[in-house]
């Protein structure tokens, strides 16, 4: 008799690749125009699904946490990830810590999950660290038990309307090219790529959508998992130490210290060392500084050097010897950490203003309480502060309210995580992955309720989506 992990693992199948498998669409050569700098792409028909009431483009922990609460509302979910796994920065970025997590909802349930397995450090319920891959199994048991069906290594590349309401979706994957139709979509996708595919304003870093294209942006960062030879002698040099963030700013120095000593000047001022389990570690030492996340070239020289940079980090360091011998990279992270993307404008936008006045809405999706956290934007301002506060003198908890997850260009498209409507300085609070999740089931019970009254996300009131929360025992 097969075990339940067997049957689970069955049922996993069954749901996650069930629905339409669609074969790569066959297409005639034909003659295109072809210029210099121009190429006129033949016109072709694609394979049309519309099999789901809400799309959610992105699996992150916005992502996974809308698709999973649209499902439970009772939505025909898909959601798509460009990734192999689900959990966006969460898993194939290894960042392995998390803030700003101590809410009522779905943040609650994936730590006592994470308990359950083991997985988890720390007894913050707000901030601590988990394993990655624990993450993905995790995330991939709820979205099958939710019923939600997603679709790995799968990118939005096209989005059309009809008027200003968004129908319909391209994406590109092993399967080929393929369009989806939904009433509702949501873009979940960090870098607010589908937003842009459909035509919305939005901004980048401290840049308006029609500036040059140099990057006023938060730098990139490598995350790494790596090995040491006995953890028990290394609490001096981690900020996390069994999961508890106790001495982060002596720890980072001492770690630097060290760096310094093996001869290696690192690109971040604050390099960190994370405990994860065992002797296993997480290392975060790098900065990538002025690179635009959308600039395919950039973003793929900056992973190059980000990852050239954290082995010789952790090679100079075992030739030290003493606590650092045998240090070793065990895996560098698929997707070099994004702080900054397209925020895409909506009905409203969190503004520095209100991060000062504590702004309350009769909408708040989610209260933040992690303060503004922006990271040097060059190497000489991080030689002299490596993280600012925006100017804010008293940070205040304040709310995000759906307004800002609901596009204010296009119809039938909401945003959660990084890429919802604010300012630069809001979104260096807001962008972490407690906050993610918050707006992530907001925007998915808001979705579902819209696509299946065949109503406009606009057109449902907070109350209406928190009062389904409630029912289900996600409270927000």
């Amino acid at each position: 008799m097969p075990s339940p992990s067997e049957l689970n693992r069955r049922h996993f199948l069954q749901t996650a690749l069930g629905g339409v498998i669609a074969s790569p669409a066959l297409v005639k050569a034909s003659e295109p125009q072809v210029g210099d700098s121009q190429f006129a792409e033949p016109q072709r028909n694609l394979p049309m699904i519309h099999d789901a009431d809400v799309i959610v483009c992105g699996a992150g922990p916005a992502g996974v946490a809308a698709a999973i609460t649209a499902a439970r509302t009772g939505a025909k979910v898909r959601l798509f990830e460009v990734h192999g796994c689900l959990g966006g920065v969460w898993t194939a970025g290894l960042l392995t810590w998390i803030f700003d997590f101590n809410k009522p909802g779905l943040t609650r349930e994936i730590m006592e999950k994470l308990d359950e397995r083991g997985a988890r450090r720390g007894s913050d319920t707000g901030r601590f660290v988990y394993e990655p891959d624990e993450m993905k199994l995790l995330l991939e048991d709820l979205c099958v038990e939710a019923g939600v069906k997603f679709r790995l290594q799968t990118r939005a590349v096209a989005a059309y309307k009809e008027g200003k309401r968004l129908t319909t979706v391209i994406t590109e994957s092993p399967s080929g090219r393929e369009a989806w139709r939904a009433p509702v979509f949501i873009d979940t996708t960090g870098d607010g790529v589908l937003g842009a595919l459909a035509g919305c304003s939005w901004e980048l870093g401290q840049m308006g959508q029609n500036e040059s294209s140099q990057c006023l942006c938060q730098p990139l960062t490598m995350n790494a998992l790596a090995a040491v030879k006995d953890v028990t002698q290394m609490q001096k040099y981690i900020s996390f130490y069994e999961g508890d963030l106790k001495w982060h700013v002596e720890a980072t120095k001492n770690f630097k210290a060290d760096i310094q000593k093996a001869g290696i000047d690192p690109s971040y001022g604050m390099p960190t060392l994370f405990h994860v389990r065992d002797n296993v570690v997480l290392i975060m030492a790098n900065h990538e500084y002025g690179i635009r996340p959308d600039d395919a070239d950039a973003l793929t020289a900056a992973t190059v050097r980000a990852r050239k940079e954290i082995f010789a980090i952790t090679r100079a360091l075992r030739k030290l010897g003493g606590v650092w011998e045998g240090f070793q990279i065990i895996a560098s992270a698929e997707q070099i950490g994004v702080r900054d993307g397209k925020r895409i404008h909506g009905r409203y936008t969190v503004v520095k203003e209100d991060l000062e006045n504590g702004t309350r809405h009769a909408d708040g999706v989610a209260r933040v309480t992690f303060g503004v956290d922006i990271h040097a934007k060059s190497k000489d301002d991080n030689d002299k502060l490596t993280i600012e506060r925006g100017g804010i003198k008293k940070f205040s908890p304040y709310d995000i309210p759906l307004r800002a997850l609901i596009a204010k260009d296009v119809d039938g498209l909401m945003m959660a995580g990084r890429c919802i409507s604010g300012d630069f300085v809001a979104h260096a609070s807001y962008r972490v992955t407690g906050n993610a999740v918050a707006m992530g089931e907001a925007a998915g019970v808001t979705a579902a309720i819209a696509a299946v009254s065949k109503r406009l996300p606009h057109e449902v009131d907070w109350s209406e989506s928190a009062e389904k929360l409630k029912t289900m025992g996600q409270r927000v």
